[in-house]
């Protein structure tokens, strides 16, 4: 175990991003737990973490001015911030051929403000604490929709591409100042978000996407991006890992 780091989880009082603060606060960290409705959550999230410190955030990711004042306000309490993980997001349905255009319109501009903008907004009120050196990481959460496609919510597939993009052009950017910037790419995770889905009648045929029969556990996500977020990683800057099960490849 290595010097403690700080780290700020957006997303963070559920599922993924609860595992991904849980892993890290394991191996010494001391971590910010973003959340935009449910503090109560996000509130139990802090409690359970091994060591101390640790804090809870809130701020609407679709809202710039919040955003600023929730990553200062995580900045001045950690004094800096050295890894921060993109993983809140949001998906709706929104087919384009059933979808009328007010539901259409407000799941585009509701996704791509969480999804992209909101990472975008987040990605640049963090480096203004982010330390300029070869330890500070910048972890995005992707999804293979960016590389598949997906119909019924179009905004969802769309977003998840442009955080490549963008995670590929920061990658360039950020180099100078020592800092990685990697994307992970997963499919199907066993969360509570996807429980519905996981436990009914499309149960079966969504974990036989992968040829391992199932989806990923959160845990195993947090592990990936551990990984990307540590030391040894700075090679793989600009790099997307897919983390599918090899349920959906590409070259």
């Amino acid at each position: 175990m290595g010097k403690q780091r700080t780290v700020l989880v957006t997303g963070g009082s559920r599922g993924i991003g609860a595992s991904i603060a849980k892993y890290f606060a394991e191996n010494g960290d001391r971590i910010a737990v973003h959340y935009s409705a449910n503090e109560m959550l996000a509130s139990e999230v802090v409690a359970s973490l091994p060591g101390s410190g640790h804090m809870i955030a809130q701020a609407d990711l679709r809202d710039a001015a919040e955003i600023k004042v929730m990553v200062d306000q995580v900045g001045k309490e950690f004094g800096q911030i050295d890894i921060l993980i993109n993983n809140a997001g949001v998906f709706f349905d929104h087919p384009i051929e059933s979808s009328s255009y007010g539901v259409w319109q407000q799941a585009w501009a509701d996704t791509l403000g969480v999804n992209l903008i909101g990472a975008a907004n987040v990605t640049w009120c963090a480096l203004q604490f982010m330390p300029r050196n070869a330890d500070s990481r910048i972890v995005n959460v992707g999804s293979r929709g960016a590389f598949r496609g997906e119909p019924v919510s179009p905004a969802y597939g769309a977003s998840k591409a442009a955080i490549v993009a963008f995670g590929q052009s920061i990658a360039k950017a950020l180099a100078p100042l020592g800092i990685g910037v990697t994307t992970l790419a997963p499919g199907f995770v066993d969360t509570e978000m996807a429980a519905e889905l996981l436990n009914g009648p499309t149960g079966d045929d969504i974990r036989n996407q992968s040829p391992f029969g199932r989806v990923a556990e959160p845990e195993e996500l947090a592990k990936a991006i551990y990984f990307l977020a540590s030391k040894e990683s700075l090679w793989a800057s600009g790099a997307v890992l897919d983390f599918n099960g090899a349920s959906y490849l590409r070259m």
